[in-house]
């Protein structure tokens, strides 16, 4: 048995094994969904952490760094200033506030903050999440498959199955406490692997003068901040690479972090753990995808040549550069983050239909066992329809996870945001930003000649944001009463 199967083997066993492990902690839909709100600032803040940055960080990042040089650099800048701004403005309020109205997902959350008795923000944020979510998670089976492709030679399709069916079978029984714990593992494998690699291929090139003095010598636009573009479409480059912080905000998967850490006075410890994983985590990313660049040069990528796809490169690099036990740890860092963040799409996915649309919708009543039952079918259910979308696409790991930030971002940021720190938020606010986020990244996304000209992010944000202020001016909320004492929240 090669070593590189073994590794994985080995990692696949003791995933299952927290799994089981964490099957007798559930005992309630709370447990399964939020751990009990139980969770530690190291534990809750390299979960975080860990499912925010997905394949596309050890996959997509270094590729994009690769064709595209120093300009990547704006990604690293924008995702660490939207992490930071997410842990502290929204982390400690959204923690206390879900809490203090015993809301579980964003749209209980939503629901009891705005008094919402018809439901409709309930219906419109789960079919938001269950639509960009489906589209996310297959982006990680997609990277689990190239990556598997590349390492132990099975077909792509193979790949994502046994990937698939890995983190399926982990998430379905475990739940958040079985998530939490695989992914701080996982944070910990990304961290090595973004921080030991570039090192080691620059230490090769001969130190970081002469690995700048090989991409120098490149010419062209590797040292340009905005390859290939003047004008409005280097703005429009730059603008779009900064803006893909502004969807941490908005991202279900990575708020529910917020909701279940132990107490909010964690949070305080948990923010400069995660922005300092960051700092470290892009800037190997971003460092390993120069460093490959300096090493193999940009005549080797493409059909047929050394690097036939950039988003192999990681994996390609390990093998080269690591010594083989080495190398397996890597490549479980690879799997890594695609599983990091594909249980926590489908959690957030099997809270959408448990809580938001059984048990608040369909049967209040409803006992422990059947919600557990009902959020475990979930899980697998959305998981299918993501394996067989993952099957089919042909874009790249990086393109379909910015499709589904976006739309999660823009549809949820700005609502959370103001519901959190601007009292005057009411239901029709919250509604509009929801509908205008989604709708204005989708007409966006699918019209090629808007596409071309600015990142979907960056309108649908906006947009969101104006569409929530003015339906809370011009539709506030109703005073409730509640025995005599009237609460406009």
């Amino acid at each position: 048995m090669s070593p590189v199967l073994f590794g994985f083997l080995l990692y696949f066993l003791i995933t299952v094994a927290v799994g089981f492990a964490a099957v007798r902690m559930n005992r309630t839909l709370e447990s399964y969904l939020l751990a009990d709100r139980k969770l530690g600032a190291w534990v809750a803040a390299f979960s975080e952490r860990a499912s925010g940055e997905s394949a596309w960080l050890l996959i997509g990042l270094p590729g994009l760094a690769f064709v595209s040089g120093y300009s990547a650099f704006w990604v690293g800048i924008g995702c660490v200033t939207g992490i930071a701004f997410s842990w502290f403005t929204i982390a400690r309020r959204l923690r206390t506030e879900t809490e203090r109205v015993g809301a579980m997902t964003l749209a209980d959350y939503f629901e009891d903050r705005h008094h919402d008795t018809t439901r409709v923000l309930r219906l419109v944020a789960t079919a938001i999440i269950l639509f960009f979510f489906t589209f996310y998670v297959a982006a990680q089976f997609l990277a689990a498959g190239k990556v598997l492709n590349f390492y132990l030679g099975v077909s792509p399709v193979l790949g994502m199955l046994i990937g698939a069916v890995l983190v399926l079978f982990y998430t379905a029984a475990g739940g958040l406490y079985a998530v939490a714990w695989t992914d701080l593992v996982q944070g910990i494998i990304m961290l090595f692997t973004l921080a030991v690699l570039p090192l080691a291929v620059i230490m090769e090139l001969g130190g970081p003068t002469e690995m700048g003095a090989r991409l120098g010598a490149m010419g062209g636009d590797t040292l340009s901040w905005a390859p290939g573009a003047t004008g409005w479409a280097a703005i429009s480059g730059v603008l779009g690479s900064l803006a893909i912080g502004l969807g941490y905000m908005g991202q279900p998967h990575l708020v529910l972090r917020f909701m279940a850490i132990s107490s909010p006075n964690e949070v305080s410890k948990g923010r400069w753990i995660a922005v300092g994983w960051a700092v470290m985590a892009f800037g190997g990313a971003i460092m390993l995808g120069l460093a490959g660049l300096a090493y193999f040069g940009p005549e080797s990528l493409g059909e047929g040549r050394l690097i036939a796809d950039q988003e192999q490169l990681m994996p390609m690099m390990a093998q080269r550069f690591m010594p083989e036990w080495l190398a397996v740890v890597m490549i479980c860092g690879a799997i890594a983050a695609m599983m990091s963040t594909a249980d926590s799409q489908l959690l957030a996915s099997a809270s959408a239909v448990s809580e938001d649309i059984y048990r608040r919708l369909i049967n209040p009543d409803a006992d422990q066992k059947t919600l557990l039952s009902i959020g475990r079918w979930a899980t697998l259910a959305v998981g299918a329809v993501a394996f067989v979308l993952a099957w089919r696409a042909d874009s790249l790991v990086y393109s379909l996870v910015l499709y589904a930030w976006a739309g999660l971002g823009a549809a949820f940021g700005p609502p959370l945001l103001l519901s959190l720190w601007w009292r005057r938020t009411s239901r029709a606010g919250v509604l509009a930003g929801l509908v205008v986020g989604t709708l204005t990244v989708l007409i966006w996304y699918n019209v090629p000649v808007l596409k071309s000209q600015l990142y979907e992010m960056i309108p649908g944000f906006v947009l969101s944001l104006t569409a929530t202020v003015i339906g809370s001016l011009l539709v506030p909320n109703r005073p409730v009463d509640h025995g005599g004492v009237s609460d406009e929240r």
